[in-house]
């Protein structure tokens, strides 16, 4: 049988990828989620007031959906479909009505996960700046502290700067301090370049957190790393966060702040596939800013990212049921 006779125009994923609507992956869209809602929720938050310097990723969501419509139905190395596995829909963006003031944006953020929360859905997440992870994990992990695989370039783990708290680079120390997020249970990969201070991340250090510079990464390679870190976070709920800045620039130019010597998009993928069986109960990638970007390649790679993402949370859905 051809290829064109195996086609099903009626799957608007099988429709030629440069029709239609772009939404996460072709997927449905269901922004009304509460009567009908899909186990797994791919989402954007349209938010980067948390920046400490270049702007722009409020801009991501809008352009990792468009290089999304890319991905196909399988994924060739794990042989998994995570949209045979789970169901899965596009549910819009918590789109922030009051910008201009941080604290009141991550509630409404919080607010909307709650909603999805309380409906049962597992959060797939297209940022937006790493601020917003923080009114996430207040949605959905307010009963209890979480672990973390936490794929980064930073370890965010900052404290105060210019007066505040909850910029981009301190949301998992606001997080720990608020019995969001298990120290003795994160695993944070891939830390690199420079510092304004020695201590920067002293913090994930003292708290317990697993911390793997990328020259670990290198000198073991990451299959030694990423099983030392699923074993070092464990069994029980856990919360994955990559942000595109982990990847090299050459591989992500379009992000706030860029590091040299960073992870090859190949290394990215396997680091993510090695999730698979670990109970994850949300996850996010964050910190594409198109307008830095050449050529969509950060946004495509995003995208990519996000497929390996929500390939291993579907065998989280089905496991559980």
């Amino acid at each position: 049988m051809s290829t064109e006779e195996t086609l099903n125009f009626d799957d608007p994923m099988q429709r030629p990828r440069f029709t239609g609507l772009a939404s996460f992956f072709r997927l449905p869209y269901q922004e009304d989620f509460a009567t009908n809602p899909p186990q797994i929720g791919v989402m954007g938050i349209p938010y980067d007031g948390g920046v400490t310097n270049r702007p722009g990723a409020r801009h991501g969501p809008r352009e990792v959906r468009n290089q999304s419509s890319l991905m196909r139905r399988i994924n060739q190395a794990t042989g998994l479909s995570p949209f045979e596995t789970a169901i899965a829909a596009d549910i819009g963006d918590a789109w922030i009505s009051r910008p201009y003031e941080l604290e009141g944006a991550h509630k409404e953020i919080q607010d909307k996960y709650e909603a999805v929360h309380a409906a049962g859905i597992i959060p797939l997440t297209c940022g937006g700046d790493h601020s917003i992870s923080l009114p996430i994990l207040r949605a959905i992990a307010k009963d209890g502290p979480v672990g973390m695989i936490h794929i980064d370039a930073h370890c965010d783990t900052g404290d105060n700067y210019m007066g505040s708290r909850f910029h981009h680079g301190a949301p998992f120390k606001v997080a720990v301090d608020e019995g969001l997020l298990d120290p003795k249970r994160t695993a944070q990969i891939g830390i690199r370049g420079t510092v304004h201070h020695r201590d920067m991340w002293q913090f994930s250090y003292d708290s317990g957190m697993r911390v793997m510079l990328v020259e670990e990464i290198e000198q073991k390679g990451w299959q030694a790393c990423m099983a030392e870190a699923i074993k070092f976070v464990g069994e029980g709920p856990v919360y994955v966060s990559f942000d595109i800045d982990s990847l090299d620039p050459a591989f992500a130019p379009g992000t706030g702040t860029p590091e040299a010597g960073g992870l090859s998009m190949r290394e990215a993928q396997g680091m993510v596939r090695a999730l698979q069986g670990m109970d994850i109960i949300g996850a996010d990638m964050v910190e594409v800013s198109p307008p830095y970007d050449v050529g969509g390649i950060t946004a495509l790679n995003g995208a990519t990212v996000m497929f390996e993402l929500l390939c291993v949370m579907a065998e989280s859905v089905k496991a559980r049921s």
